[in-house]
């Protein structure tokens, strides 16, 4: 069974009608746990990009948690699945998501930025196992995932390929030249996921290069499109099912919220990145996100 039709299985099975409510309960934790670990590494770092992670905690917990066959059991195995965080500073999100799913220690995880830390501020392949690719310099993820989704296909290995981008790296012009390359080689095994929270670090999308109309470019491109809420955790795995029976390469546009969770970051630019949370500033955060005392003292306690 393909693990989009064991996914599909276990969400609706005939005899649990709400057996899907609670998958979508369990990821839904998971995202919380995204938010409130990529708070306290980037504190206890002085510095990192909270935005970007908190607004890609949805997605991070969908991908990990129900679509993609990867096992920290197998980080080696030939069939898994691959991802590529094209959009690398938000590593944070990267090294929660694989916490929480026991591909790295959670307390180690919290050493985001420290001397001799495998957790970089961008992702590095060389210290931590179950990453498939060093990335942050935006705009070679996507084509990274294109030329390991090219090399599947040619082995013909049934493993699929996913990158998540932000929205801000599409002013790249790398990300099109990949994008009509893996609609050129029919890239079915390949899903892009893009964070779509319209800031990037110094203003919106709009006032620095705009990218609407989004949806009609990656058609343009040979896509299959599809525009989802990101936070809407149903939709998510309805979008990452479908994307995985489409003949051509598959985007996914989530509309996302920059800093989501945390009231005094939503939707503000400054919350980017290159932020170093006040100790006020960190239990303000956590507090938002529901955080009981004891997870804040696992949290910031170290």
């Amino acid at each position: 069974m393909t693990i989009q039709a064991r996914i599909q299985a276990d969400l609706t099975p005939a005899n649990d009608p709400g057996h899907a409510g609670r998958i979508e309960a369990g990821l839904a934790q998971a995202a919380r746990f995204v938010r409130m670990h990529a708070i306290a590494s980037i504190y206890h770092a002085g510095s990192g990009h909270p935005g970007g992670a908190l607004s890609s905690a949805d997605l991070f917990a969908c991908l990990y948690g129900a679509e993609m066959n990867v096992s920290p059991r197998r980080v080696d195995d030939p069939l898994r699945d691959r991802f590529v965080l094209s959009k690398g500073h938000a590593a944070p999100a990267l090294y929660a998501v694989g916490a929480y799913y026991g591909f790295c220690d959670a307390k180690e995880a919290l050493r985001l930025r420290k001397l001799n830390s495998p957790f970089q501020g961008h992702p590095h392949v060389l210290d931590l196992p179950w990453v498939e690719t060093s990335t942050g310099s935006l705009g070679q993820g996507i084509s990274v995932a294109v030329g390991m989704a090219i090399g599947l296909k040619i082995q013909k290995n049934p493993a699929r390929v996913y990158t998540m981008l932000g929205d801000g790296e599409l002013q790249e012009g790398q990300v099109w030249e990949a994008a009509m390359s893996a609609a050129h080689h029919g890239l079915g095994a390949l899903t892009a996921v893009i964070d779509y929270n319209k800031l990037q670090s110094d203003n919106s999308n709009d006032a620095i290069m705009r990218l609407e109309p989004l949806a009609d470019k990656w058609r343009g491109f040979g896509w299959d499109v599809q525009e989802i809420d990101g936070h809407d955790i149903a939709a998510i795995l309805a979008a990452l099912r479908h994307a995985g029976t489409t003949p051509q390469p598959s985007v996914i546009i989530a509309h996302t919220v920059k800093g989501k969770g945390v009231p005094y970051m939503e939707n503000i630019p400054l919350w980017h990145g290159s932020v170093k949370f006040t100790p006020q500033q960190a239990q303000d955060a956590l507090d938002a996100l529901g955080a009981s005392a004891a997870e804040k003292k696992d949290l910031l306690d170290v």
